[in-house]
């Protein structure tokens, strides 16, 4: 993924009290072990480890608040428009690693360019596209109203098109979502069906019919 978030903070070392030692009989205090709640320990054991999405959520969301606090002038949550949103995606793209060809570039347009060339790195449209989602999921998971979402904005919604058009040209690639084939199966079941015999249905309807009029 060509998204850079900040980096994890390792946790500090773990460090220990020092031991209390009672002056009367120079003996050591230690804590007890039966101290430790049976029931703190379950909760410890059994609460759910995020996944890889709301982890990545969550350094998301910090890096676009760091964005913010480094912002000049400094800009807070509420202040955010869709305009800042854009800003922002713009600032990523220094951290990019797909190649996009300029239009000027004699590989635009090709997939697999067979020399390289000095275009830019950018970040790639399915990356924006995938912050975005989280991002604008965190705004509303932070307090945020939904309508007043900055990431739903319709210039964010815009831009993106507009990059996922680009780079499918400058690339040589395509984003139209492939369609789902008919089911094979399904229609191979039905003609392995056996099909109702015409000349026996007519044979019986006649002879039925000439029952009919002999007993008349």
């Amino acid at each position: 993924m060509d998204i850079v978030s900040e980096p994890i903070t390792k946790n500090p070392p773990i460090t220990f009290e020092t031991p209390i030692i009672n002056s009367s009989t120079s003996s050591m205090i230690t804590p007890s072990s039966s101290a430790i709640s049976p029931a703190t320990t379950a909760d410890s054991i059994s609460t759910p480890t995020p996944s890889r999405y709301e982890n990545q959520k969550r350094r998301d969301w910090n890096t676009f608040c760091q964005y913010l606090r480094n912002h000049r002038p400094p800009l807070t949550l509420p202040m955010c428009s869709g305009a800042h949103v854009l800003e922002f995606l713009r600032y990523l793209d220094q951290f990019g690693k797909t190649k996009i060809h300029n239009q000027t570039c004699p590989f635009f347009g090709l997939p697999n360019p067979p020399a390289p060339c000095p275009c830019p790195l950018r970040q790639a449209w399915g990356s924006l596209d995938a912050l975005i989602g989280r991002l604008r999921a965190a705004y509303e998971e932070h307090g945020g109203r939904p309508e007043a979402n900055p990431f739903g904005a319709r210039a964010v919604r815009l831009y993106l098109r507009e990059v996922r058009d680009f780079q499918a040209k400058a690339r040589g690639v395509s984003y139209e979502k492939k369609r789902k084939r008919p089911n094979n199966n399904n229609n191979n079941s039905n003609n392995n069906k056996p099909k109702p015999n015409m000349n026996a249905m007519l044979v019986a309807s006649s002879a039925a019919s000439s029952t009919t009029t002999t007993t008349s």
